[in-house]
């Protein structure tokens, strides 16, 4: 029996000023001001056609993503917001999450943003450097994303992450670490701090660059790790370095495979409920969910699941617990997948031995061998 399971909300918008070469996500360049009421009204009814998988629950986080979030006007996001309230109780502790690039006519609107209920800022920052944004395809400039930061802390914002990116062409171990110093001296305490991967369907998959090897990787990885947790930030997930108290639940509820309503063209959602997990995606392009949503009678919910075999949950739970620092409770396999954790007896026994998972029973996490061969560990449970 599946116990009841946190429950939170994706909300995607999918256009940005200008797509970067690395991007693989779902965002669309030449945004129209005048297509962001009719998205709006879109999304709260896609949300309306969700709201029999949220039961009784309330939510635990609200997440805006990507694209870019902040292209939208405070008005925009304000009633985005009011429309979730109205349709689903919030947690008491409820994280409200924008995602924002910036640049200083979207860094305007972060006061804006901080009296519609959003409480957690998110900036793509990716570098401090000029050649380096300037190699990324990023819009602005080192100062401008200091910038962001201020305007963001004097708006009100005390949970604020910054996205910074490794590896990245020409740049050098001090490069990287000096990205990172720059965040902790202006009071960063929450980093997404990621490698950059060339990924299909991007430019740089089209014209790769060149990437420094892991002979430059390994020892940046190991320098950052020593400052990060100098300044007080120690790593929780692969790519989440946080403060204490600052770690950003919303993904803390997808790495606990928690539930996850999603609304807006291309967004991802897991639903769970007696007769198994599910898993959804909303049409990718613009056009086509401003047409699928127009209207409250939009195309039913059930026709866009797919079910998540009982074969594949222990691969899919694994591949999201097993990226926590700590893992998770032995205990949390069964409430959130109701299989037996004997299924993966065999498993679990063969990754201890190899010393790649904890010898404690009662937690499913690496050990620091295998958080560094993590790939292979997780192929263990496919």
């Amino acid at each position: 029996m599946i116990k009841r399971i946190p429950l939170a909300l994706y909300v995607h918008i999918p256009w940005c000023e200008r797509k970067c070469p690395y991007c693989d996500f779902n965002s669309h360049e030449n945004f129209d001001p005048a297509l962001e009421k009719p998205y709006v009204d879109a999304l709260l009814n896609d949300l309306d056609q969700q709201l029999s998988w949220a039961g009784d629950r309330e939510l635990v986080s609200i997440f805006f993503g990507g694209g870019t979030p902040s292209l939208f006007s405070g008005a925009a996001i304000r009633r985005i917001v009011e429309g979730i309230k109205r349709r689903l109780p919030l947690a008491e502790n409820c994280e409200v999450t924008l995602e924002s690039n910036p640049g200083s006519a979207e860094a305007k609107k972060y006061d804006a943003y901080r009296h519609t209920g959003i409480n957690r800022l998110s900036i793509g920052v990716q570098s401090f450097k000029a050649r380096h944004l300037s190699r990324l395809g990023r819009i602005h400039s080192g100062n401008e994303a200091i910038a962001a930061i201020e305007l963001a802390r004097s708006a009100g914002f005390d949970r604020l992450n910054i996205d910074l990116m490794y590896g990245l062409p020409d740049q050098t171990i001090e490069d990287g670490l000096d990205d990172l110093a720059t965040g902790i001296e202006h009071g960063i305490d929450h980093f997404s701090w990621y490698q950059l991967t060339i990924e299909r369907n991007t430019a740089f998959w089209s014209a790769p660059p060149l990437l420094p090897t892991d002979d430059l990787i390994e020892p940046m990885q190991k320098r950052a790790e020593a400052l990060l947790n100098s300044a007080g930030v120690a790593q929780y997930e692969v790519s989440a370095w946080s403060a204490s108290g600052q770690r950003s639940l919303h993904n803390l509820n997808y790495w606990q495979f928690g539930d996850y309503l999603a609304i807006g063209a291309g967004a991802h959602g897991k639903v769970t409920d007696a007769t198994g997990v599910y898993r959804f995606q909303r049409t990718r392009h613009p056009k086509h969910y401003l047409e699928q949503f127009e209207k409250p009678v939009a195309a039913p919910f059930a026709s866009q699941l797919r079910t998540v075999e009982p074969s594949e949950l222990p691969t899919e739970f694994m591949m999201n617990a097993l990226r926590l620092k700590e893992g998770v409770s032995s205990a949390l396999f069964e409430e959130r997948t109701a299989l037996a954790l004997k299924s993966v007896s065999r498993q679990l026994e063969e990754q201890r031995r190899r010393g790649l998972m904890a010898l404690d029973t009662s937690k499913l996490a690496a050990t620091n061998k295998g958080y560094q061969y993590l790939d292979t560990l997780i192929e263990a449970f496919v």
